[in-house]
């Protein structure tokens, strides 16, 4: 791996993990049912089931703060808040295609659609210490063989959490549009941050289980000519969307792969309840 790119996917993980890695439409009747409830038209059951179901109620900032992840909750793992400010706005990100730009937000830490409330932790995987090689050893390996003996350092995944609440049915829409972007832009689209510019060049869908919904895809991106793998898995809970953006610093070469961050997905749902 090269000494350069390490130092931009380093900027980026920190960007994506530290400082912080849609809506809903209304149609006409097809078959032009009366709009008056109670009457046994189309337009009259629908009303009648929404007003059996309970309306979802968005929980509040503070509310999320207290599910969201803590420090000794995930072992092996470093938690921090990402405090307001530090995590970046819609606004900050610029997408080559419109239909793209629930993924794009969702891959940087942005809140998709419009959630009552958020909360963000940045999780990051201790590193396991490799081997050093001594200095006769190193006097005798390449440029490459140094490199991949000294990797183990960077054998760390950083994950982004982030917790959305919306009202009504905010959550599944949120959802819904993510998916139909990983559908629609598995062409590729480019996404970019003030200081980071992204080329999707493909996504690949992911297993991902838990909560009543669930989604993952492995985005491969192009950075600056450097292949990076960006994980993305979103769970929703009710009114609440639990996304997850990873990035391994070892993958950046991409000639290693790395799994979704398990331990970090199931005890974030497990305080979700």
């Amino acid at each position: 791996m090269r000494p350069a790119l390490v130092r931009r996917t380093a900027l980026a993980a920190s960007a994506v993990c530290l400082a912080l890695l849609a809506t809903a439409c209304g149609g006409s009747d097809p078959d032009g049912g009366s709009d008056k409830g109670g009457d046994g038209t189309k337009a009259g059951k629908a009303d009648e089931k929404a007003a059996a179901q309970p309306a979802v109620k968005a929980k509040t900032a503070a509310e999320l703060d207290e599910l969201a992840l803590a420090e000794g909750d995930v072992k092996d793992h470093e938690i921090q808040k990402v405090g307001a400010g530090e995590a970046p706005d819609s606004g900050d990100i610029k997408v080559d295609k419109a239909g793209c730009e629930p993924l794009a937000h969702a891959m940087t830490g942005v809140r998709v659609g419009e959630p009552a409330a958020t909360a963000q932790r940045g999780v990051s995987q201790k590193a396991k210490k490799p081997a050093e090689p001594s200095l006769d050893e190193l006097a005798e390996m390449t440029e490459e063989e140094i490199a991949e003996a000294f990797i183990g350092a960077l054998d760390m995944t950083m994950t982004t959490v982030s917790l959305s609440s919306y009202d009504g049915a905010g959550a599944e829409q949120a959802l819904a549009d993510l998916r139909t972007a990983a559908t629609d832009c598995g062409g590729g689209f480019t996404s970019t941050a003030p200081r980071d510019k992204r080329k999707v060049t493909g996504i690949t869908e992911e297993k991902v289980t838990g909560g009543e919904e669930s989604a993952a895809w492995t985005l491969t991106t192009d950075m600056e000519g450097d292949v990076v793998s960006v994980k993305l898995a979103v769970v929703r809970q009710g009114g609440t969307l639990a996304s997850f953006v990873s990035l391994n610093l070892a993958s950046a070469s991409g000639k290693k792969d790395y799994p979704l961050p398990t331990a970090v997905i199931d005890a974030q749902l497990a305080k979700l309840g």
